[in-house]
């Protein structure tokens, strides 16, 4: 992760890459510059929730009940999102899951929003594991959230 030149190399020649790594463990302007240098078709990110917004300009990370012990990852993930969103030459796109990522099991069905987190009618803001996946892979396979954050819950 560190290593941007070796990252550089690792993606050349592909149509897609998806960084999954702690924001905390990473060089943010590495990973971006080894995915610009690649030549990757695309940079996919598997981001958090802690950036969504709960009320217009309201990040999830900002409120009093964000659990402490996620917040610097989250913050650092925001970070990450607002250097992509920065970014003109790179075609880039950061996946948030709901609040609670949990395993479970693939339904197909879920919703995709974009910058507000999804809950659904009694509040509970969740996906599985598995359903993330699947959004993540329908993304690759049919774009549809180019230089974009978007999100995915039930």
């Amino acid at each position: 992760m560190f290593d941007q030149a070796g990252l550089a190399a690792l993606w050349a020649g592909h149509d897609a890459a998806i960084s999954s790594v702690h924001f905390l463990a990473s060089d943010l302007a590495r990973l971006i510059g080894a995915a610009k240098a690649s030549g990757v078709g695309r940079y996919l990110v598997v981001g958090g929730a802690g950036s969504l917004e709960v009320a217009p300009g309201v990040r999830l990370v900002t409120t009093p009940d964000f659990p402490a012990r996620y917040k610097a990852e989250a913050e650092k993930g925001a970070a990450f999102l607002d250097l992509l969103r920065q970014e003109k030459e790179l075609n880039w796109t950061f996946l948030s899951p709901s609040a609670l990522f949990v395993e479970g099991e693939r339904t197909g069905k879920f919703r995709l929003g974009t910058d507000q987190l999804l809950a659904d009618p009694a509040g509970k803001s969740w996906i599985s594991f598995e359903d993330f996946a699947v959004a993540l892979a329908d993304e690759i396979e049919r774009p549809g959230h180019l230089r974009q954050r978007f999100t995915v819950g039930y």
